[in-house]
């Protein structure tokens, strides 16, 4: 199931950018934009335009419980900003970690809903 690999990696993306802010700070360097900041944000934009449609087509067809299409576009509009905001050691931290608290909360309730809806159709299946 695509959706759940993407979900798995914007999952991850959250404990990268967490870990890009702390080493940042400590390093207390500025990242070339066009090098490593512009191609990173491309590469997660990219998947999470993907992921986004996705999502948005698994929450139609199955209609889970308390998910909505506008926690998946919040999800999806904060991460644009944090992937970009954990390469400056600028970035507010309080703001910042409560960003991504709030993201990979929805990200994981993604993950279990999918989890428990597989589940589901294989318990069907063998039924």
């Amino acid at each position: 199931m695509l959706v759940w690999k993407q979900t798995t990696k914007l999952i991850e993306e959250c404990e990268q950018c967490v870990a890009r802010f702390w080493q940042m700070r400590e390093e207390d360097r500025t990242p070339d934009f066009y090098g490593e900041v512009k191609p990173h944000a491309d590469e997660i934009h990219m998947l999470l335009t993907e992921w986004q449609q996705e999502a948005n087509q698994w929450i139609h067809r199955h209609q889970p419980k308390y998910m909505h299409t506008q926690q998946i576009a919040s999800v999806s509009e904060a991460m644009e900003q944090f992937v970009v905001q954990s390469f400056y050691k600028e970035t507010s931290k309080k703001r910042f970690l409560d960003a991504i608290h709030s993201t990979s909360y929805t990200l994981k309730n993604v993950e279990r809903l999918l989890k428990e809806a597989t589940q589901d159709a294989i318990e069907e299946t063998n039924d």
